[in-house]
């Protein structure tokens, strides 16, 4: 990673911080209010050590000096119990931050763009890879503060006993940090490296995990094996590139620092013999002085030692901030959200030479020109690839286009798109069901719903004659992926749910693919009622369900090629030949 893109990075990181400033703040001043308490404890021991060796003092007429020392110990503990308490706090706040951002710009990209990648990568984006920033939060920022005011404190308190001790602190104080980012700067890369091998393997694993069943019938679970072999192999051989680095950081801190104490000791013992006489201001050195200074000086290196060990920390965040800035400023081209609010009412839809771009900017679908009336019904038909799809994540504001679409007067690009997406019941060949009861899922739609309400719905979507059925009715437990319900009592849910939604623009994903003919023609039927005096695009493969839209729309290879009404269009052209195909295939079952 070269240097300008690592700075970014770690600007990125502390524009962040923001959120959690206030907890910042409170760890910084407890860590100072802690090493004052330090101070006191060392000035406090030595005093007691001085009066018992050198004065011969009864340690009985000191009982007051060893209550205050177990005071001020607890009161240090408490202050580094306070400090990793709000540091974690501040950590906390940042994720949760982070995290939403990251979900804001997935439910903004939509699902054309989140399909295009294996569901464990965003797993490791939206959860490793924010988890790894905690430390660098919680620790290494406030640490970065602490590690130059803590021996300032020290130094202010030392400088005027013997300046000599406080020298020798001065001068190889720079060691420590200098040494840190000399080592640092190989972690960063290698963490780099190793959030990119766990994306891999988290992606290529959940995806695997999911087909295990189709991979058992093709006989290649061997080979998966071996291919998830070597990405384990691979993520853990950078796993210990990075640890590697990590141990390399703490012994060369711990060489350094324990040199600098060493040096401070042989110079009191030096002293102390005659055979050093310089540092003291022309005043003895004292027994006091030496133990006071001695018992300073690791506390000294010590918030530099922390930093050293939380850099540790920071190289992980740039590695992980590395990919989910990437993923944040990824906007794709002509792909923006406006402010415009569209108006609630019947919906119109017209689009003039639109064409429909792929997140990359290359267009895949276009140009196309039609309009939609309000309260008009629109089947929209193709082979597979001719674009449909592509067409409704337009309309959804999923992707970008060029050209005009308008949505009762308002332009998709300067629209409000949360607002728009308000207005759509959408129901889908897969319906989503959650982790949850049936009530759960239907109410998705609607916090506020009443059980009346719920069960019309119900009712209305032929939904409440297999759900009156189950032993806990509508409080019924929904496994992972709708387990536990047929295909079509799924479907049903899902119409119910968008019959409670009461949009003013039905769409229409081909909602009975997969269902066995009575459950198709009790889903056609509700969603025929449904959407009687309201705008509705119907997607489908069944030539049979088109006949009560007003209009048809046939695609083909991207491109429009028809527009007109069931009656007209099955006389010729492409539909034609559509329905032919359909009767023949009934004739010869």
């Amino acid at each position: 990673m070269d240097k300008k893109k690592h700075r970014l990075l770690a600007q990125w990181l502390k524009v962040q911080s923001k959120l959690g400033k206030i907890w910042l703040i409170t760890s910084i001043g407890l860590a100072l209010l802690s090493v004052i308490f330090l101070v006191a404890q060392a000035a406090m021991l030595a005093n007691i050590l001085h009066e018992i060796i050198m004065l011969k003092t009864n340690k009985f007429n000191l009982w007051l000096s060893f209550i205050g020392l177990a005071g001020i110990v607890c009161l240090r503990a408490l202050c580094s119990w306070g400090k990793e308490q709000a540091g974690y706090r501040a950590g906390d706040a940042v994720r949760l931050h982070i995290r939403q951002l990251i979900l804001d710009k997935l439910q903004f990209l939509g699902p054309a763009i989140i399909q295009s990648k294996p569901a464990g990568t965003w797993a490791s984006l939206v959860l490793e890879q924010v988890e790894e920033m905690q430390d660098f939060y919680s620790r290494y920022l406030p640490q970065m503060t602490i590690a130059v005011l803590i021996p300032f404190v020290i130094l202010s308190v030392v400088f005027p006993m013997n300046w000599a001790a406080g020298l020798i602190f001065l001068v190889t104080a720079p060691l420590v940090p200098l040494f840190m980012a000399m080592v640092g700067m190989g972690a960063a890369d290698a963490n780099r490296r190793n959030f990119k091998a766990l994306q891999r393997l988290s992606g290529h694993f959940y995806d695997r995990l999911r087909g295990l069943s189709t991979l058992r019938l093709f006989d290649q679970t061997e080979s998966e094996s071996k291919h998830l072999r070597v990405a384990s192999e691979d993520f853990r051989k950078r796993t210990m590139e990075v640890l590697r680095l990590a141990f390399l950081s703490s012994a060369v801190l711990e060489f350094f620092t324990s040199l600098s104490i060493a040096v401070t000791a042989v110079y009191f013992g030096f002293s102390y013999i005659g055979e050093l006489n310089f540092g003291h201001y022309d005043i003895e050195i004292t027994l006091f002085i030496g133990v006071f200074v001695l018992m300073l000086a690791p506390e000294f290196y010590q918030p530099l030692r922390d930093l050293g060990t939380y850099y540790h920390a920071k190289a992980q965040a740039i590695g992980a901030a590395e990919s989910i800035v990437n993923f944040l400023e990824a906007f794709p081209e002509h792909h923006t959200s406006g402010e415009m609010k569209i108006p609630v009412k019947a919906v119109t839809i017209k689009a003039q030479d639109i064409e429909i771009l792929s997140p990359d900017g290359i267009v895949i679908v276009g140009p196309l020109s039609f309009s939609v009336k309000a309260g008009q019904r629109v089947g929209l038909v193709g082979q597979s690839g001719a674009g449909k799809t592509s067409l409704i994540n337009t309309i959804l504001g999923f992707l970008p286009y060029r050209g005009s679409l308008c949505v009762n007067g308002v332009e998709l690009k300067d629209a409000d798109l949360r607002y728009w997406r308000k207005q759509v019941s959408w129901v889908g060949q897969n319906p989503q069901l959650f982790h949850g009861s049936i009530k759960d899922n239907i109410c998705l739609a609607s916090s506020l719903t009443t059980v009346h309400q719920m069960q019309c719905v119900a009712k209305a979507a032929y939904a409440d004659e297999f759900i009156s059925g189950l032993d806990h009715g509508y409080d019924h437990h929904i496994g992972d992926r709708a387990s536990g319900l047929s295909v079509g009592q799924a479907q049903r849910i899902a119409v119910a749910r968008a019959l409670l939604q009461d949009g003013n623009f039905w769409l229409l994903d081909e909602p009975t693919a997969s269902l066995d003919v009575p459950s198709e023609k009790l889903i056609m039927a509700s969603l025929e009622h449904a959407t009687k005096d309201t705008t509705a695009l119907l997607i489908s493969h069944n030539i049979d369900q088109l006949g009560f839209c007003d209009q048809i729309l046939v695609m083909k290879k991207g491109k429009l090629i028809q527009v007109g009404t069931y009656e007209e269009l099955q006389l010729t052209g492409v539909f034609a030949d559509m329905m032919q195909t359909v009767n023949k295939n009934d004739l010869d079952a």
